[in-house]
């Protein structure tokens, strides 16, 4: 009876098919079958060679495959099970076989160590290991881009160009001392990169006080959001960096995105009451009385060519609109289509006189003829009208208005600038005799 039993185990442990086990250990034939699954996903990315040939077996399966590798490892341990049992007859107890360690590994793979492996049909090995070096690639970019590296070794690899997360600096020190190495390292892109960063993740006020005692940071944040249009943003930080002049002059900027006529010249006329400079409040001025100007001009010059009563329009239909034309454009325009109206340079006083005016100052109308290569007699007459005196004398100097010089410098009964402007003309000429003439007149009282 218990050898009947003994020849019954025996028959079981011999058998080529292994009993089914809950184990989870890596044994050869479940590492070949997922190696099969592996190679067989793979079959649609790897480009096929024609230059390998197809070897069969005498059960018609080609050398090499999955399935050939699958029954010829499942035979061999079989029939090497088979042997070490025959051995162990009349054993009483039953030693547990050695695994064998399978040639197969991710890490293998991944390194593109296969020396061993079957490879399916229509791979080739070349192929195969250059794919799994690929893979192998991006699996070190995933593991050094997940690393925990500090803000230095962080700003260093942004500055070589490699792919770095900072959400892994999570408190408000760690990203000051990222913007401080950022700032540290002198790149202006890190620099940028890091402050995209903080102003996703911090508050504002929190990132303006940092910013404020960081001035290379903030710079580079200004332009950033100057060249991004984040205007609200822009204007808050100006703000609370109490810079006034700056949050006027980018409040000026929104005029350019201001299509309507009417709207843009009741926000140029708002725009005059903002903090800017002397100098800039002078500018705005002049853009808010020349867009004025351009919209009287334009309605009536509009009606005239519509109703064809004016001959220059219909003998010189007009182009374009004059609105929002730069100075230069405008006054062409008004010479060319209104060369004979006096009017609009033109204002009555409360005596009923008239007198010559320019709503955007004659020194500049005399700078534009002075680059339109106008002839000195037409500069002087505008020289004249300039009511600086110091403005006066340098433009006149400048242009050689000589005749304005020397009538200014009469005016204001300077004796001593006559005689040293005397040495800047030519001898014998007009204005040397003319300045001569005044010095000698002894019923003008020199002050000098």
């Amino acid at each position: 009876m218990s050898r009947a039993r003994a020849d019954e185990e025996e028959y079981w442990h011999s058998s080529k098919f292994r009993a089914f086990t809950f184990d989870d250990e890596d044994d050869e034939l479940s590492q070949l079958k997922e190696s099969k699954r592996a190679v067989n996903s793979l079959r649609d990315i790897v480009d096929d060679d024609d230059d390998d040939l197809e070897k069969v077996s005498w059960s018609g399966e080609p050398v090499g495959s999955i399935s050939w590798s699958i029954k010829e490892t499942a035979s061999s341990s079989s029939s090497l099970e088979g042997r070490d049992t025959s051995q162990q007859k009349g054993s009483s107890s039953y030693a547990a076989l050695p695994k064998q360690v399978s040639s197969y590994s991710l890490s293998s793979l991944f390194k593109g160590e296969v020396p061993h492996m079957c490879f399916p049909s229509g791979v080739s090995k070349r192929n195969y290991v250059t794919l799994c070096k690929s893979f192998h690639s991006l699996f070190l970019l995933w593991q050094d881009y997940s690393n925990d590296w500090s803000p230095r070794d962080t700003v260093r690899r942004m500055q070589r160009g490699k792919v770095c997360s900072l959400e892994r600096f999570r408190s408000l020190q760690d990203k000051l001392v990222l913007l401080d190495e950022a700032v540290a390292g002198h790149d202006g892109n890190v620099i940028t990169a890091v402050l995209i960063f903080l102003k996703r993740t911090l508050r504002r006020e929190v990132l303006f006080r940092e910013l404020e005692v960081r001035q290379v940071a903030l710079c580079h944040l200004i332009h950033f959001l100057k060249e991004t249009g984040e205007q609200k943003l822009l204007l808050d930080l100006l703000r609370f960096l109490d810079r006034t002049e700056e949050v006027a002059l980018s409040q000026y900027r929104e005029h350019l995105n201001i299509q309507d006529v009417e709207k843009k010249r009741e926000f140029l006329k708002g725009c005059i009451g903002l903090p800017f400079s002397a100098e800039d409040i002078s500018h705005i001025q002049d853009h808010y009385t020349l867009l004025e100007r351009q919209i009287i001009i334009e309605a009536n010059d509009r009606h005239l060519a519509m109703a064809g009563q004016s001959e220059i329009f219909r003998k010189y239909p007009r182009k374009a609109s004059i609105l929002n034309m730069p100075l230069v454009t405008t006054l062409f325009y008004s010479c060319f289509y209104h060369y004979t109206e006096a009017e609009p340079l033109l204002a009555m006083n409360w005596l009923g006189y008239t007198k010559k005016k320019a709503p955007i100052g004659f020194h500049r109308v005399v700078e534009i003829l002075q680059r339109n290569n106008a002839p000195v007699q037409v500069l002087q007459e505008y020289v004249r009208l300039v009511e600086d005196v110091e403005t006066r004398l340098n433009l006149a100097t400048k242009y050689k208005c000589h005749d304005v010089v020397i009538d200014t410098y009469r005016d204001l009964k300077d004796r001593i600038q006559l005689m040293a402007y005397k040495c800047k003309v030519e001898r014998g000429s007009a204005e040397e005799e003319k300045i001569n003439s005044l010095l000698s007149n002894m019923q003008i009282r020199w002050k000098n």
